[in-house]
């Protein structure tokens, strides 16, 4: 697969490269995002498409300080930085001994220093920030280079540049998330309903849409690599299951819990609990925190009204994973035994209760960014959620109103019906039913109906405010 997407990205970077020719002095850059989400593979393309002499070098996991460094010195006399080979050392007393032979061969136009994996750098050596901080200001800030800092461990990506910590202030953060649905479409040549499902699939990382064949639709895809044991379909989350989770640990557990359908704080403490009974509140909450605000692996949605609501939902932020938990980790064993046939009876089987519930986060978001383009019919809307009572009943898919997460106005109240049938007659009233038990629910509350197969030829449309379909999704993506 071709580069696709990634343009806002590439011209940011460009334009600090731009930055750095105009001024003749450095600039930095922590790029971090989660694993297979593609921060190498861009900044790859950045570096051919700049034709500037460029240093690439990933760390190893687990080498000792000492290899890392020898490592660093050999990519470095490899690359296109020094204009003679000879003046690289072939070893050094550490990493600012590197530092030194790094800002001894940059070449006097703009350059770029690429660092992959850097969280493993400082796990391996407690002094390798501080050494990369020195460095920074006394060798390279005046020197015209971009120094681009990669790692997909977020916390600790982020506490490179806390203020507690010796670059602070050094370097510009930019978050790399995954392709978003009408990049994925476009990798694929699919739209509409088929680009969503293969967003949903993949998680728009660029690792799974590369085993993709063009055109394929999420089942059809599915079902090849359910002969396949090594697909990265199963891989990929699953590696990043052990990356993050290593040990099956509580954590672990609650992760399990949430991707298998648990929702509230209630059921998620019963089903990651033990012999001991479920997981104690003040274990679970912070656990929990940790897991959302941290780890970033879970996110956390809060009824949307004019009052506070409880209780909060929590579900597996990327939908890759969301899905390894829920169907395909069950297939995988059983492709793993070979029985693929078995193995895909597992995904179609679950995959439609799956997909109409994994949707609703992705309508959100959709409807969000066409409320910030102007195409939504009220021009205040500036949070989407949903709705629901600590009974689950009534509970209401879409809720768009003026803040979050206690509103002043809510302006629309909407149903997702992601089903092989149309939004029908009953589906109509059962929503303006429901949402009249929304807080700030008023006569000007419009309705919305977002539905994969469309209207049905009974429903008289004189009470529906908004209506999109799978295109209307792709397209709040589109630029």
């Amino acid at each position: 697969m071709s580069f696709i997407g990634r343009r806002m990205e590439l011209g940011l970077l460009g334009k600090r490269l731009a930055r750095v020719a105009e001024s003749g002095a450095g600039a930095a850059v922590a790029l971090r995002g989660r694993r297979q989400v593609g921060k190498s593979r861009l900044v790859q393309e950045f570096c051919d498409r700049a034709e500037v002499p460029y240093l690439y070098f990933t760390a190893t996991k687990g080498a000792s300080p000492v290899e890392a460094v020898g490592e660093f010195l050999a990519e470095l006399a490899e690359s296109s930085l020094p204009a003679d080979r000879g003046l690289v050392p072939a070893a050094a007393g550490g990493w600012p001994d590197a530092f030194r032979a790094l800002a001894a061969v940059l070449p006097g136009r703009p350059a770029v220093v690429v660092i992959d994996e850097l969280p493993w750098l400082a796990e391996q050596d407690s002094l390798f920030d501080g050494a990369l901080q020195t460095a920074w200001d006394r060798l390279l800030s005046t020197r015209p280079v971009l120094l681009l800092l990669l790692g997909s461990d977020l916390h600790m990506m982020e506490r490179l540049t806390a203020y507690d910590r010796p670059f602070y202030g050094r370097a510009d953060n930019l978050v790399l998330g995954p392709l978003n649905p009408a990049e994925t479409g476009r990798a694929l040549g699919l739209t509409g309903a088929d680009a969503v499902d293969a967003h949903l699939v993949s998680g728009g990382l660029p690792g799974i849409l590369r085993a993709w064949p063009a055109g394929a639709p999420a089942l059809e895809f599915l079902r090849g690599e359910c002969a396949d044991p090594a697909s990265p379909v199963f891989g990929i989350p699953e590696s990043s299951l052990l990356a993050e989770f290593p040990a099956p640990d509580q954590a672990r557990r609650v992760l399990e819990a949430v991707g298998g359908g648990d929702r509230t704080h209630a059921n998620i403490a019963g089903t990651a609990g033990g012999r001991g009974g479920a997981v104690p509140s003040g274990s679970l909450s912070p656990l929990l925190r940790r897991l959302v605000e941290e780890k970033r692996v879970l996110a956390v949605d809060e009824p949307l009204s004019v009052r506070p609501g409880k209780p909060a939902l929590y579900r597996v932020e990327d939908s890759n994973l969301r899905l390894y938990l829920a169907i395909l980790r069950s297939a995988q064993e059983l492709v793993r035994r070979g029985r693929p046939e078995a193995a895909f009876r597992v995904v179609e089987r679950r995959w439609s209760s799956w997909r109409g519930r994994a949707v609703e986060p992705l309508v959100r978001e959709a409807l969000l960014l066409a409320a910030g383009d102007g195409a939504l019919p009220w021009d205040d809307v500036e949070a989407v959620g949903g709705w629901w009572n600590r009974q689950f009943d009534p509970e209401v898919d879409l809720v768009a109103a003026d803040r979050a997460p206690v509103a002043r106005h809510i302006r629309m109240a909407g149903s997702v019906k992601w089903l092989a049938s149309p939004f029908n007659r009953h589906d109509l009233d059962t929503l303006a039913t429901a949402a009249r038990h929304i807080p700030g629910h008023t006569d000007q509350t419009g309705l919305a109906v977002v539905s994969l197969s469309g209207l049905g030829p009974d429903l008289d449309t004189g009470g529906i405010t908004l209506h999109w379909g799978p295109d209307d999704i792709v397209r709040a993506w589109e630029t």
